[in-house]
């Protein structure tokens, strides 16, 4: 049986590449290559060509097979090259990082096209995008050149090239890592596609000795971004210890005894081809306690990793603690990367959140609004959301940490501007935790899902209130285009849904207590709009509030809330007083 293809969460350049030709035009160049080449042959050589087409420049680079393998498994195959001996590169070397290793096999194949380099990049054009790529230790060579080439042109003239990789092995230490990283906008130029069957990437990482966990000082370590390719989907990831702990739980002993048959990439490349983010078919079990953890576990699932309890092959790392030690790393990644980048962190949240404002707009005039939209995940535009989510819950989870620890005054937690921003933040970001919650068909948020420093964030806020001896005006302003003031108003809605589900199809042992929620329910919503501290987005005619209404509906015809049955809320609904509540106009006694 056929399956959709499974999604994870995904970055910028993972964004680009499943919505656009980019994957489909590298590997037909390079596939392209590989027809030209003499099979023949048993000279170890690279071969390049540079294809001009209408609107891009694409430079691929390949090695045969058979010479692949001798180089990478014979003598030397394993070993680094200094940057002291690489002049081509000093550019990479700084005071804080002075030296760095790149993998000889690489550095060979990268030397023995040293005489074309400055052929290569007059073929680039000022006005076309350009896309370099390779596969195996093409690939490697693909990256090297990306590198020599950023150095030597101007990105203010020339569009930033991306390097696409197939199945290239990792190419440097530690070092090298650092000097790209402290290059805030070269290590986005790379994408690297690895598949779990092809077993070049790993063959420079050792599998993990669990009686030794820490890592040489000398291993090879990733950079850009990966995506991580299974028959049951992708994952897309730019945190290198996320990707090297993945590479590594995915090794196989057997690998190297294989007989390295030549991996093509045309079955992925068609399977990502023009892709949009498909909703995770993948249950995600009771012991994940956070929506990061669960869309970490969404990743693992595609790429094959299973269940939380699985051994992982011969390395013996437990799902759990692979998960956890994930999000961790991401979180670091993520903090460090806001670091290196922007030191005005307040300004850079203020941007993340205006793009997730721009999403809600757009998803409002969809009719159906932000929560549903993320919720039903059927649209592109939820992989690049989740970026910025992400970046912001990290940042925020941090933050709170952070301040929590340390000894306060009365009302003191944050000044009146980061609190302004959190409860802001709060509002915006945790109904989308919430709508991936539910999406796995889970129950009682509150309790067992919400994060705790949504719950801190809360807090600070009722206290700064407390304190201040003054109300929270804000709810009283119209909300046409705002933020429900109840953060965790959705999961109510969620819950609502639940008790009319099970007073249809009468389930429950205890009829009474379903009844009872929904007219406590109904008391909560009245209030957040005699307050008007509820957006006019959940009058939307595709909303999960709207849903609801109309199952209740179903429910109060049937008699089964009491003959007769009548509230204000009902009042109000049936008179579509809601049509009115936007603009400010509705005056409810």
């Amino acid at each position: 049986m056929n399956r959709s293809p499974l999604f994870s969460s995904g970055l910028e350049m993972g964004s680009l590449v499943v919505t656009s030709d980019v994957l489909h035009h590298s590997w037909a160049a390079i596939s392209g290559l590989y027809r030209e080449i003499n099979e023949a042959s048993s000279s170890f050589s690279v071969r390049f060509k540079v294809d001009q087409k209408p609107n891009c420049t694409i430079i691929a680079f390949v090695t045969w097979p058979p010479c692949t393998k001798e180089h990478l498994r014979g003598e030397g195959g394993r070993d680094f090259v200094s940057s002291s001996t690489l002049p081509l590169f000093e550019f990479l070397c700084t005071k804080t990082n002075p030296r760095f290793s790149i993998h000889k096999p690489a550095i060979d194949l990268f030397q023995s096209v040293r005489g074309a380099l400055d052929f290569l990049k007059s073929e680039i054009s000022n006005s076309k995008p350009l896309i370099i790529t390779g596969h195996s230790l093409g690939g490697s060579v693909a990256s090297l050149f990306t590198l020599w080439l950023l150095d030597r042109i101007n990105l203010a003239n020339i569009k930033r090239p991306i390097c696409v990789t197939f199945g290239s092995p990792l190419i440097g230490d530690e070092g090298l890592q650092e000097a790209i990283l402290q290059y805030s906008a070269w290590n986005s130029c790379f994408l690297h596609v690895v598949s779990d069957q092809d077993p070049i990437p790993k063959i420079l990482i050792p599998p993990r000795n669990p009686a030794a966990p820490e890592p040489a000082s000398n291993e090879y370590k990733p950079f850009g971004t990966f995506l991580l390719c299974s028959e049951l989907g992708c994952a897309c990831l730019e945190d290198p210890e996320s990707i090297l702990a993945l590479l590594v739980a995915t090794f196989s002993e057997g690998l190297g005894n294989q007989d390295w048959e030549f991996f093509g990439y045309e079955n992925i490349v068609q399977q990502l081809d023009r892709q949009v983010i498909c909703k995770d078919s993948t249950k995600v079990d009771e012991w994940i306690v956070h929506p990061s953890q669960a869309a970490i576990v969404t990743q693992l699932a595609a790429i094959g990793l299973g269940q939380p309890q699985q051994q992982l092959q011969q390395q013996r790392i437990d799902m759990n603690t692979l998960v956890r030690e994930t999000e961790k790393q991401e979180r670091k990644w993520l903090i460090r990367r806001r670091e290196v980048y922007d030191s005005n962190v307040l300004n850079e949240m203020k941007v993340n959140m205006a793009q997730l404002e721009w999403y809600k707009k757009c998803s409002e005039d969809k009719g159906i609004g932000y929560y549903d939209c993320y919720k039903n995940a059927s649209d592109r535009s939820d992989l690049v959301v989740e970026k910025y989510k992400k970046f912001l819950t990290c940042y925020w989870i941090d933050t709170v940490d952070e301040v929590a620890k340390k000894p306060q005054r009365n009302g003191a937690a944050f000044t009146t501007r980061w609190l302004f921003a959190g409860t802001n933040y709060r509002r915006m970001i945790e109904p989308l935790d919430i709508a991936e919650y539910y999406r796995e068909c889970k129950t009682d948020y509150k309790t067992k899902g919400r994060s705790k420093h949504y719950k801190q964030l809360e807090q600070w806020l009722e206290e700064d209130e407390k304190n201040a001896s003054r109300p929270n005006n804000s709810k009283k302003q119209n909300l046409a285009g705002g933020l429900t003031e109840d953060s965790c108003f959705w999961a109510n809605v969620e819950e609502a849904l639940i008790s009319c589900e099970v007073l249809t199809k009468r389930e429950s042992n205890d009829m009474d207590k379903q009844k009872r929620s929904l007219i406590e329910f109904e008391a909560y919503v009245w209030g957040m709009i005699k307050n008007k501290a509820v957006s006019n987005e959940i009058f939307l005619k595709r909303s999960s509030f709207m849903k609801w209404w109309e199952e209740y509906l179903k429910i109060i015809r049937k008699g089964i809330m009491g003959t007769s049955y009548t509230s204000p809320l009902t009042d109000f609904m049936n008179k579509k007083q809601f049509r009115q509540y936007a603009t400010g106009y509705l005056q409810i006694g």
